[in-house]
Formats: structure tokens, C-alpha cells, sequence
């Protein structure tokens, strides 16, 4: 009999990490952009971007070097809070933040970049402050690109599997995201219930990328 409580699991830990990534993205896209110095800007642009081309289990090496017991988070939190974070369910969620942020960051910064600065100009004229410039100008008009990098985020959280395996591991009922049952459920030599768990991820993935083209479709027509 299946499983389901990776199901339940996966999304729950996209659902709390995509939330993270997506406010935090928006920030420090942001942030990226108003900064002058270029040399500034592509250190900081290269450090929010690396863990899309590190392998996942190197990402997971250093969050497990960071929020292990002996890790410099990991282990203030256990002696302060006596909450072990390595190897429970807040560890998919960290692992997830981590690899679905540089898509979040990567796509608003994209977004927020192709946004018309004579229209930034404008809005600062007629005394806006910055952030409601940020919302009803920036924001508004990037809406589109956001809202892609959001679903791709979701999507790439939901199927994390290298850092989640390093930093939370495969533990049933806790930790056992998708990714990991239908790894388990092969090497147990169970390939209908990694079958199941595969057509649902397949699924979730084709309503991300539909939605997606649907909104960038939907707001093309809008500027012819």
C-alpha cells in the first residue's frame, strides 16, 4: 500500500519555503539592482546564484556544515533552544529555500530590470516614496516575470532532492519528501509505488509550467 505522507510532506515544505523565497527574492532583487558599484553588484549577484550551479549535494554539505549539531546555527540552537535542526522537517524546508531561492532571485531581478526607469523617474517626481514605488510601480509591472520565477521556485522546492538528502535526510513520516520516497521506493524494488509518486510530481510540474505560460500569454495579449 502507498504511502501518501511524502505527498503531504513535499507540500507542506513548498508550501512554507516558497512563502520564505518569495518575499526574500523580492527584497534582495531589489537590493541588487539600486546598487552602483558593479563589481559590488556581481560578487553579491554570483553569491545568490551559486547554489543553481553547485551540485545539490554540495549545497546540502554546507548547510549541513552550518545547521549540524557542531555547525555554528545548528549547534546555538541546541544549546540555547535545545532544538536540533539538521535531520527534521525544518531542514527540507531550509534545503528547499536554498536551492529554489537563486530562481526567485534570478527571474525578479530579470523581471524588475526590463521595468521602464523613465517610469521610476516619473512616479519619484510626484513624490512617491520608495516603496510605494517599489509596489505600485515596480512591482506592478514585473508582476509577470515574478510571478513565473515564483512558480519555478515552488516547482523546484517541491522536487528537491541532493541538499534535502544531506541536510534532512530520509527519514519515513518526517523527512521523506517525493524526490526521496520515489528513490527509496526503487532501490526497494517497490516501482508501483514510485510510479505513483512520480506521475503526481509530473503533474504538479505541468500545472506550474501551464500556469505559467498561461500568465505570460495572458499579459502579452494585454500589451498588444
Amino acid at each position: 500500500m502507498t504511502d501518501w505522507s511524502p505527498i503531504f510532506i513535499s507540500m507542506k515544505t513548498a508550501s512554507v519555503s516558497i512563502f520564505i523565497t518569495f518575499f526574500v527574492g523580492l527584497i534582495v532583487a531589489w537590493g541588487i539592482i539600486k546598487i552602483k558599484n558593479d563589481t559590488m553588484k556581481s560578487v553579491l549577484d554570483g553569491i545568490f546564484t551559486l547554489p543553481i550551479v553547485l551540485p545539490p549535494t554540495v549545497v546540502g554539505f554546507f548547510l549541513l556544515w552550518i545547521f549540524g549539531i557542531r555547525g555554528p546555527i545548528g549547534k546555538f540552537f541546541i544549546d540555547f533552544f535545545a532544538i536540533k535542526i539538521a535531520f527534521s522537517w525544518p531542514a527540507t524546508v531550509i534545503a528547499a529555500v536554498v536551492m529554489s531561492f537563486p530562481l526567485m532571485y534570478r527571474s525578479a531581478r530579470g523581471a524588475f530590470e526590463q521595468v521602464d526607469s523613465n517610469l521610476l523617474d516619473a512616479a519619484r517626481t510626484l513624490g512617491m516614496s520608495e516603496w510605494k514605488i517599489f509596489w505600485k510601480v515596480l512591482f506592478a509591472n514585473a508582476l509577470p516575470g515574478i510571478i513565473g520565477g515564483g512558480i519555478l521556485a515552488y516547482a523546484r522546492g517541491l522536487g528537491e532532492f541532493g541538499a534535502t538528502a544531506m541536510l534532512a535526510g530520509n527519514i519515513a513520516g518526517q523527512t521523506r519528501t517525493l524526490p526521496m520516497a520515489v528513490y527509496s521506493e526503487v532501490a526497494a524494488g517497490n516501482m508501483g509505488d514510485a510510479f505513483n509518486y512520480v506521475i503526481f510530481i509530473v503533474i504538479i510540474a505541468f500545472i506550474a509550467i501551464f500556469i505559467m505560460d498561461f500568465v505570460t500569454i495572458r499579459k502579452e495579449k494585454q500589451w498588444k
